[in-house]
């Protein structure tokens, strides 16, 4: 496969759809086909490209985290936290049951 024109057919657009779960109707596949075709060929340009020498980066900036001192405090309390929670029970939030038969 080259930069320029890798080589995909009608087909192969079906079988990623198909991959991908998507119901891709019939008039869009010849688009579809040239949009993936240009995605490949930007893949095959980057993979052309020599990283020998090069490290892995997690991102091109030159941060770095600033990390303070691992040290406990005092949690805040409870009654404070539960202020504002839309529902409580107690001293627990209230939340609308989301498994397992339904919600009185």
């Amino acid at each position: 496969m080259n930069a320029e024109s890798p080589s995909l057919s009608i087909d192969d657009v079906r079988h990623v759809a198909k991959l991908a779960r998507l119901a891709i109707p019939e008039a869009r596949l010849d688009a579809l086909q040239h949009e993936l075709k240009a995605i490949l060929g930007h893949i095959a340009q980057l993979q052309s490209v020599n990283t020998e020498g090069l490290e892995p980066m997690a991102h091109p900036l030159t941060l770095v985290n600033r990390l303070g001192e691992d040290v406990p405090e005092p949690g805040m309390p409870i009654a404070d936290l539960l202020r504002n929670a839309p529902a409580t029970e107690g001293v627990f939030l209230a939340v609308p049951k989301v498994l397992g038969g339904e919600s009185s």
